[in-house]
């Protein structure tokens, strides 16, 4: 029981981080996207939605040689003093980072392309800057996209299971995460155990698409 709390405490700390960056980069690439009019955009736009399709397994292995003693990432964090980054929470993060960016970033680009350009441009005829008219404009009118951005960062963080293994194994206390404990009690015939955990994270993330769905029909209420 134990080994399965820390398990559970290490797979909200990863979702809780993930969330924040996926926040912090995915709304200046959301907001970009959503204005740009460079003709190539949807490489881009393909490149960040290639792991709603592609196998956990296949972006794990990937993300292993990458975060490597031998791998671009790996290599940079050894050179500066640092050590490779598989098989670390911080390895866990950065897989995670790649794993559900599109889970964020899509509908935050679509809440910006809905909002469109007029009330910018609005905005900016009362000589609010760029910055200004972002935040005091922009940014509370797209207040359901961030929340559904969120909640979907947040909660397919806490389903990973494939890219996880991949790249951070299965450390008790440092890498084991939910779905792994789950994982590691069905290979031991522990169902009881099983069934406890994966009904917590049923219960999880009914409760949290329960609260996105609720508030963004309030926010749809109040713009009517």
């Amino acid at each position: 029981m134990y080994d399965d709390l820390v398990a559970f405490a290490i797979t909200l700390k990863l979702a809780a981080i993930t969330t924040v960056i996926l926040l912090l980069i995915g709304t200046p690439l959301a907001w970009w996207l959503a204005r740009s009019q460079w003709r190539y955009k949807f490489l881009v736009e393909t490149v960040i939605a290639l792991p709603l399709v592609l196998p956990p397994t296949v972006l794990g292995f990937y993300l292993l040689v990458m975060l490597g003693p031998n791998g671009l990432i790996g290599g940079l964090s050894e050179a500066l003093g640092g050590r490779p980054l598989a098989f670390t929470f911080t390895g866990l993060v950065i897989g995670s980072v790649f794993y559900s960016l599109p889970f964020v970033v899509q509908p935050l680009q679509n809440v910006f392309t809905a909002i469109g350009e007029n009330v910018m441009e609005q905005a900016a005829t009362l000589r609010a800057g760029p910055i200004d008219r972002f935040f005091s404009v922009m940014v509370p009118m797209a207040r359901p996209g961030f929340l559904t951005a969120a909640v979907l960062g947040f909660a397919h963080t806490i389903g990973e299971f494939g890219v996880v293994l991949m790249i951070g194994g299965n450390i008790p206390g440092s890498t084991k995460v939910i779905s792994i404990a789950i994982y590691d009690h069905v290979e031991s015939l522990e169902y009881a155990q099983a069934h406890w955990l994966a009904a917590v994270l049923l219960l999880l993330s009914f409760l949290l698409l329960m609260a996105v769905y609720g508030l963004n029909r309030r926010f749809s209420v109040l713009r009517s």
